[in-house]
């Protein structure tokens, strides 16, 4: 079996839209929530807040003709992907298109105007703005098409439709894509467009924080007070290279990813079920060949609900005891949906190789129904640790765990 790196990285962030800059603004303990007030006007929606990347500008050399299949999602995962490709020093290289480079994406969903229009359609019985490239922007592979026409790969594509474990499973299949050997590299990640829909499917749940005139306090993941998830959006891309490959041609090295887990609840498409996502992390600890003692942080999923809290935090209780420090940064940027696994696997990474851990920001008071676990709460913590674990959970009981070590 071939070893895996990550060897490029790159996002479109609430925090920023460049790794390091992002990375330092974790530091900050400020989140980027706002209260939208578009979404105020909406009858019957409680919930005003979002967590928007406001620094993002198109490139000028995203033509019209490259743009006209993408929606505002694609063009966030093809922006970081080529950012993540350029940091691993690949953006032009011949293996991009020689068949050995594959793409592994995914998103909740595509991008929601189209949606919009063929419903106008068929309410007015025009075809009004429908064109060929509507559905394009809409598919479930639209990131993945597009990232991999706009570099011309060849290898396989790997699409992740998962809602909020697309970024993490697309890692873990493009990490096993290159464990098998099929593929050197690939590109890897999730995205999501910030649009009024995903509030209201979270919102009509009673799943969304409502804490509309203290934006600065939510959301508040494990905390005792907390009243649910703020929506977020961006992108992450990471470049995913067979490690003797990488070292060959003298690559920068961020880390080895060497477990991934992933299973499904299969009792509740909504709520989760904390033996299977207990079993998920085992698997991933299995896949590396670790005990949960060897592993230094766990960047948890946290987004903020009752249910999910709960039973997230007492899996992680299950399997790993009392002592080992997480967090999630969910508190700074809000759930980001299909990209949250990738952008939080980005900041993992970053805080392991810079030994310090940033806290679950309005994280005051632990939830007694919580699991009992050793909360990074307040500022960060400065340890070191040679392994770092990121889980994610999804709708449909969708569980995914990744371990990267220190290289």
């Amino acid at each position: 079996m071939k070893r895996v790196v990550v060897s490029g990285m790159g996002l479109v962030s609430a925090l920023g839209c460049d790794v390091k800059r992002a990375f330092e603004r974790l530091h900050i303990y400020k989140n980027a929530v706002v209260v939208r007030e578009d979404l105020a006007q909406i009858k019957g929606l409680n919930a005003h807040l979002v967590a928007p990347v406001n620094d993002f500008v198109i490139p000028e050399h995203y033509t019209r003709k490259v743009l006209r299949t993408m929606g505002p999602v694609s063009v966030m995962a093809v922006w970081s992907a080529e950012q993540a490709l350029i940091d691993a020093g690949l953006l032009n290289d011949e293996i991009i298109t020689s068949g050995r480079t594959g793409v592994a994406y995914g998103s909740s969903f595509g991008s929601a105007g189209p949606v919009l229009d063929f419903y106008s359609m068929v309410k007015t019985h025009e075809v009004g703005p429908i064109n060929s490239s509507s559905y394009i922007k809409i598919m479930p592979q639209t990131t993945a098409v597009n990232i991999s026409l706009y570099f011309k790969t060849t290898g396989r594509l790997i699409p992740s439709g998962t809602a909020c474990t697309s970024g993490s499973l697309s890692i873990g299949y493009a990490y096993e894509a290159i464990k098998s050997g099929a593929q050197d590299i690939m590109i890897a990640g999730g995205a999501e467009e910030l649009d009024p829909t995903q509030v209201a499917v979270f919102d009509t749940l009673y799943a969304t924080s409502v804490k509309n005139n203290i934006p600065d306090k939510t959301p508040s993941p494990f905390d005792v007070s907390r009243d649910g998830l703020v929506i977020g959006e961006g992108a992450g891309t990471l470049i995913l290279e067979e490690y003797e490959h990488a070292v060959k041609r003298g690559a920068k090295i961020y880390a080895e990813i060497v477990g991934f887990g992933t299973n499904t609840d299969g009792t509740h498409i909504t709520q989760p079920n904390k033996d299977t996502m207990a079993e998920c992390m085992r698997l991933s600890l299995k896949c590396a060949s670790l005990s949960p003692e060897s592993i230094g942080y766990i960047d948890m999923h946290g987004t903020g609900t009752k249910h999910g809290d709960i039973a997230e935090s007492l899996a992680t209780e299950m399997v790993f005891g009392n002592k080992t420090p997480c967090s999630t940064q969910k508190g700074y940027v809000g759930h980001t949906l299909g990209a949250c696994g990738a952008l939080e696997s980005i900041w993992a990474i970053q805080m392991m190789n810079n030994n310090w851990f940033a806290p679950t920001l309005n994280l005051k008071t632990p939830d007694p129904e919580c699991g009992k676990l050793d909360y990074i709460t307040e500022t960060g913590c400065e340890f070191v640790t040679n392994y770092v674990m990121n889980n994610n959970f999804a709708f449909g009981g969708i569980n995914t765990s990744l371990i990267f070590k220190k290289m």
